[in-house]
Formats: structure tokens, sequence, C-alpha cells
């Protein structure tokens, strides 16, 4: 019992410890630079959701873009013209990605957005969830649907640390494919040219205790659990509609270890019972340190 009560310690110890240095870090003056990160899984704008679809919704959606006013959005399902309508109805914002079909306009993107005036790219790239990861359109793993992750390497306009943000929407059916596009994503992580500190957000089709939720919490902070690690009314898939309690959080943005979070929420906004998608956005503050 000794033993596992030191264990316990020990545990609880490391988790203050980290909690203290990410608070400590952020509190710095100077010390890093804030960033307001969203993921949004918006809903491919050709579905037949009758009331909900897109043409009747596209107005609540640019209504969260523009009040939340994130720096960086990773978008999942957005199709190009809805991608160009957002741009078009929230100035300011640029993207990259390209349609998870051809590996040019056709299809769902994993679109990154971000905002021109703090940000700059300096690489940036896309890759499969597949045996074949440079194949655009290509997929093994049990997926009937392609998935795909979009890149990038960005700079700040200021001149502080890059940073790498990758996006992702993982498979809604297939557990191996799940997982293994989450051992791909890893690697390329792994892989990148420069060791800058790293942000990935995604849908990733995937409670708290899948996986392949878990081997990304391996290696990577969830910000929302950083924060409110009791949280219990965490679900983001809400059907166009409020959703029971209890539900899973499978929409997610992650950091590594040297990137401090000040804030993190589901986002809920709903206008007369109307919500923008049937995934809620989820929001983090965060702040890279400088160099």
């Amino acid at each position: 019992m000794n033993r596992i009560n030191r264990g316990l310690v020990a545990i609880l110890g490391c988790l203050t410890l980290s909690a203290l240095l990410h608070t400590s870090l952020a509190q710095t003056p100077g010390a890093c630079q804030e960033l307001r990160v969203m993921t949004f899984n918006v809903r491919y704008g050709t579905a037949p959701d009758g009331e909900n679809q897109w043409s009747n919704r596209k107005s609540l959606l640019f209504e969260v873009v523009s009040k939340h006013k994130p720096d960086v959005v990773g978008l999942q399902e957005a199709l190009r013209f809805q991608i160009e309508e957002i741009l078009a109805a929230v100035p300011g914002y640029a993207f990259l990605g390209v349609g998870r079909d051809d590996g040019k306009a056709a299809g769902e993107h994993a679109a990154i957005l971000y905002r021109t005036d703090r940000l700059k790219v300096d690489q940036h790239g896309d890759f499969w969830f597949s045996d074949t990861p440079e194949v655009p359109g290509s997929k093994h793993w049990g997926n009937q649907i392609t998935r795909m992750c979009t890149w990038v390497r960005f700079e700040t306009q200021d001149g502080g640390t890059p940073f790498y943000v990758f996006n992702l929407h993982l498979d809604h059916i297939s557990q191996p494919s799940r997982e293994k596009s989450v051992q791909l994503l890893l690697r390329k992580i792994q892989e990148r040219e420069h060791q800058d500190p790293v942000i990935a957000t995604g849908d990733f089709n995937a409670g708290e205790t899948n996986p392949a939720v878990t081997m990304m919490k391996g290696t990577f902070y969830d910000t929302f659990r950083m924060l409110h690690p009791d949280a219990t009314d965490v679900v983001t898939f809400n059907s166009f509609k409020s959703p029971p309690s209890g539900g899973d959080k499978i929409d997610y943005i992650f950091v590594d270890r040297f990137i401090p979070v000040g804030e993190a929420a589901i986002v809920r906004d709903q206008t007369n019972g109307r919500y923008p998608s049937d995934h809620f956005p989820v929001t983090a503050t965060v702040c890279v340190p400088r160099k």
C-alpha cells in the first residue's frame, strides 16, 4: 500500500510541476508570444442537412470566427467554396491546404486558416493517412473515406519563435486507421526539419480513452484537460442540437511540452437554438516561448 501511495504522490507531483511550469511561463512578461487557436469541423457544405444546410448556417459560423478572432484555425470537412466564403466574410485571413481527393481542390480539406497580420508561412505541406502518405487520395487502413493532414511552419510578423501546426481529420469508422494515422502523424512531427514547438489540431473521431488519443497524450498535452481536468460536460459532436451531457470529446488542440496554455474552452455558441456546425469548435490560448 505504501508503495502505491508513494507512486500516486509521485504522479501527482509531476502533474503539479507541469501545471506550475506552464502557469509560470505564461505569466512571465515577454517570455512568450500569445496565440489563440481554434479547431473547427465545419460540416461539408454539400451535405443534405435540410434546415441546417450550409446556406442556412454559414452566417452563424462566420460570427463564431469573427467573435473569437483566432490567430490559427484548423478546419475539418471544409470544401474549397466554404473556405473561400469564410475568407470573404471574415477579412484578414489566408489559408493553406488541398483537397483530399486529388491534392488540389477536389474534396474536403484539412485546411489551416491564419491571420496574415500576425503570421507568415515559412514551410507547408500535406500528407495522406496511408502506406503512401505522399500520394493524394490514397487510403489503405480500412477507412473507406480518404483522410489527410495539412501542416505549416509559421513565423510571426514580430520575429518571435517559429512554430508548427498540424491539422487533421481521422476516420470515423476504422479504429486501425485511427491508430496508424496517429503513428504516422507522430513520425512526421518527429521528422520535421526544425525542432520548433508544435500544435496539433483536429477531429480525431475518438474519445479521450481511445488508444489513438492516448497515444497522442504520450507526447502531447490536451489543452482543454490541462485547464479543466475534472470537466464532464465535454461532448463536441452536437448533431446540430444541444447534446446530452456525458458524450465524448472528439475534437482536440494538442500542444507539446514547450507551450504553456492560458485558456481553453469548448465553444457552444448558438442563435435561437441554431448551431453553426454539427461540431462545437474548441479554442485555446497558448503561449509560444520566445527563444
